[in-house]
C-alpha cells in the first residue's frame, strides 16, 4: 500500500500541513478546488476528497 507522510506545523494559532502532488494528480490544478476531510468514526480513519469551487458570482467578497 502506498504510504504519503507530511509534517503538521504550527502558523498562528492554527496546524497546517500542505497537500501532496501525487494526490492531486488527477485533478485539474488550473481551477480552484476544496479539500474536503472527512474522519469515519466508525473506522478510525480520515479521508481526503477535492472538489471543484463554484464560480464567484460578481460583486461578491473580495479580499
Amino acid at each position: 500500500m502506498a504510504e504519503i507522510r507530511r509534517k503538521l506545523y504550527k502558523r498562528g494559532s492554527s496546524y497546517e500541513t500542505t497537500i501532496p502532488m501525487p494526490l492531486l494528480f488527477a485533478l485539474d490544478i488550473s481551477k480552484r478546488h476544496n479539500v474536503v476531510f472527512m474522519f469515519d468514526q466508525k473506522q478510525n480513519r480520515w479521508y481526503v476528497e477535492f472538489e471543484a469551487m463554484k464560480k464567484e458570482q460578481k460583486g461578491g467578497k473580495s479580499r
